[in-house]
C-alpha cells in the first residue's frame, strides 16, 4: 500500500500533522517521524522526500531541535518550512536574525522567481500565512531568494541543484491560498511522486494483517461510541468476527439516546461479542465536587478506565488489546513534541498487572477524514460515521462547573434540540462542529408572567478545515430563533440561550 514515501520531519510546530495529511490528500502517503530518529533510520525508509517543519524554537539556540548535516547531501529533495526553512539555511551557512517585529497571520507575498518548479502555475502576488518572528537574512551560498514580503526579504529560498527549498510560511494551512499547488508542486515536480496512495485499498490489506497477526487468539476493545473506536470496532469484526470482544462503558455523559444507539448498531450490525456496563452512578459520584476542566477530565478517564480495567481481570485477559487511535492522538497528547493542550483519553496508561499478547491499533496511520472513509467502507450508518466531534470526557466538559446527573439531563435535552434543529434545516454539514454547553449561570427571565431565575445555555458552531484555526459559524438567524425558542419552551430549568461568536484562536472550540 505504502509504495512512495514523504517524511515529515517533526521538530515540534503546531501544524506537523496537518502538513502530512495536506500530502496524503494529494494521494501520497507521508509520515510523521520525530527529529531524534537517526539518519540512517531515516535514510532506510527511503523517501521519495522530506519536509522540515515548523518549530517554536530559534535555530541559534543549544536547546532547540537540529538534524544530522548529512540529510542536506543526501540527494533527497527537502521542503523546509518556516522553523525548518530557517534550519536548512543555518545548516548551510546563511545567518538567521531575530526581527523586531515579527509577521503574523495573513501576509502578501510576491514570487521572485516565477520559473523555479516550486512556484509553478502559481500567481506572482498572493496571500501567505506567516508565523514567525526570526528570519533569514542571509541566504546561503548557492541558495537564491525565490519570495519575498513587505517584512520578510526571504520569504522563500532554493538551490535548484541540490533540491532543497524553503519557505517561511504554512503552505499547509487554508489561509495560504496557494498553499495546495506548493505542496503539490514540491511532491510531483521536485520528489517526482506518481501519488498511489489509495484509501480503497486498506481495508483489505489491513483485514488480510490483522488476521495474520491475531491468528485464533482474543481481542478486547474499549468501545467509546465515537467514530474511532466503532470504525475500529468494524474492521476488527470484519477481520476476526467473534474473536473481539468489544466492551462499552456508558458513563451516563453521552449525548441524549446515544448509548442506546451504539448498542442497537454493533448487535445488529456485526459478528461480534457486545458487553456494555452501565456506570453512570459511578462516574457522578468522581465527579462530585470538581470545577476545573483537567481535573475533571483525569476523574473521568481514571474512572472509565477503572471500570473498563475490571470488567477486563474478570473475562478477557490473555489475548489482544485493540484502540480507536488515530495518527493525530499522539501529538495531541504531547507524545510527540508539540505542546500539551488537553490530556487525551486514548493515551491513558494501562493497569501494569494486566497482562496482553500486545496491542491492535488498526486505525494508528490514518487522520480523521480516513477514518470515516473506512467507515463508509465497511458499512457503518451514515449518522454514526459523520458524528459531530465529540470529547472523550463527553458532556463532562460542556457543564461548566460541577457535573451532576441533573445539570447532564439539561443539557442533554438542549443539545437534542440542536442537533434535530441544525439536520431539519439542512445546515448540519455546513459547519465542522456544533454542541451545546450548559455554562452554569442563572438569569432572571420573564415566563407565563412570572419571574424566573434559570439556566442559559450557549451555543457553538464553527466553520474550519483543519481544526488548528476555526471561525464561528454564521447560521442564519431564523434558524437561531427557532433553536432558542423550543430549548426553552421545551427543556425544563432554561430560559436563555446565546449564540458564542469566539474564533480560534483566541478561543477553542471546546470551552474547556
Amino acid at each position: 500500500m505504502k509504495k512512495e514515501l514523504i517524511v515529515v520531519l517533526d521538530f515540534g510546530g503546531q501544524y506537523n500533522q496537518l502538513i502530512a495529511r495536506r500530502v496524503r490528500d494529494l494521494n501520497v502517503y507521508a509520515e510523521v517521524i520525530p527529529y531524534t530518529v537517526p539518519f540512517s533510520e531515516l535514510k532506510a525508509m527511503n523517501p521519495k522526500g522530506i519536509i522540515f517543519t515548523g518549530g517554536p524554537n530559534s535555530v541559534y539556540l543549544e536547546s532547540s531541535p537540529h538534524y544530522a548535516a548529512e540529510v542536506l547531501e543526501a540527494g533527497i529533495p527537502i521542503l523546509g518550512i518556516c522553523y525548518g526553512a530557517q534550519l536548512m539555511a543555518y545548516m548551510k551557512g546563511g545567518k538567521i536574525a531575530h526581527a523586531p517585529v515579527g509577521e503574523y497571520g495573513r501576509t502578501e507575498i510576491a514570487i521572485r522567481k516565477p520559473q523555479s518548479r516550486l512556484w509553478k502555475e502559481i500567481p506572482q502576488e498572493s496571500v501567505c500565512w506567516m508565523s514567525h518572528t526570526d528570519f533569514i537574512s542571509e541566504v546561503p551560498a548557492g541558495f537564491e531568494v525565490t519570495a519575498s514580503t513587505v517584512g520578510c526579504p526571504c520569504a522563500a529560498m532554493e538551490n535548484d541543484e541540490l533540491r532543497l527549498y524553503a519557505v517561511q510560511f504554512h503552505p499547509e494551512v487554508s489561509h495560504t491560498t496557494f498553499g495546495t499547488a506548493l505542496l503539490k508542486n514540491f511532491l510531483f515536480e521536485i520528489c517526482r511522486c506518481v501519488g498511489d496512495w489509495k484509501m480503497d485499498d486498506f481495508v483489505e490489506e489491513t483485514v488480510v494483517s490483522l488476521r495474520e497477526r491475531i491468528g485464533g487468539h482474543p481481542v478486547v476493545l474499549g468501545l467509546s461510541g465515537g467514530v474511532d473506536s466503532s470504525v475500529a470496532a468494524a474492521l476488527l469484526s470484519r477481520a476476526i468476527g467473534k474473536q473481539l470482544t468489544c466492551v462499552f462503558v456508558d458513563h451516563g455523559l453521552m449525548r441524549k439516546g446515544e448509548g442506546d444507539f451504539v448498542e442497537r448498531t454493533f448487535t445488529s450490525l456485526f459478528d461480534m461479542n457486545f458487553v456494555r456496563i452501565n456506570a453512570a452512578d459511578q462516574f457522578f459520584f468522581r465527579l462530585k465536587g470538581l470545577i476545573d476542566p483537567e481535573d475533571k477530565r483525569k476523574a473521568i478517564g481514571e474512572e472509565f478506565y477503572r471500570v473498563f480495567w475490571d470488567n477486563v481481570r474478570e473475562n478477557h485477559e490473555n489475548g489482544f488489546f485493540a484502540q480507536g487511535t488515530i495518527y493525530p492522538d499522539f501529538i495531541e497528547s504531547g507524545s510527540g513534541h508539540a505542546q500539551t493542550i488537553k490530556t487525551h483519553h486514548n493515551e491513558v496508561k494501562k493497569p501494569k498487572d494486566i497482562r496482553f499478547l500486545g496491542v491492535i491499533e488498526p486505525l494508528c496511520l490514518l487522520f480523521k477524514d480516513e477514518v470515516r472513509r473506512v467507515g463508509l467502507q465497511l458499512g457503518l450508518p451514515e449518522d454514526l460515521v459523520w458524528r459531530q466531534p465529540f470529547p472523550g470526557p463527553g458532556l463532562g466538559v460542556r457543564v461548566i462547573g460541577e457535573v451532576t446527573a441533573e445539570r447532564v439531563a439539561i443539557l442533554q435535552e438542549a443539545d437534542a434540540v440542536l442537533r434535530d434543529e441544525m439536520k431539519k434545516s439542512g445546515y448540519e454539514r455546513e459547519t465542522a462542529q456544533f454542541f451545546a454547553i450548559l455554562p452554569g449561570v442563572r438569569t432572571v427571565g420573564v415566563m407565563g408572567d412570572h419571574r424566573t431565575y434559570a439556566e442559559q445555555i450557549a451555543i457553538r458552531a464553527v466553520t474550519t478545515d483543519d481544526f488548528m484555526t476555526a471561525d464561528w459559524a454564521k447560521v442564519p438567524y431564523d434558524l437561531l430563533g427557532r433553536i432558542s425558542n423550543r430549548i426553552i419552551n421545551e427543556v425544563d430549568q432554561v430560559n436563555r440561550v446565546v449564540y458564542d461568536i469566539t474564533s480560534k484562536p483566541p478561543g477553542t472550540v471546546e470551552w474547556e
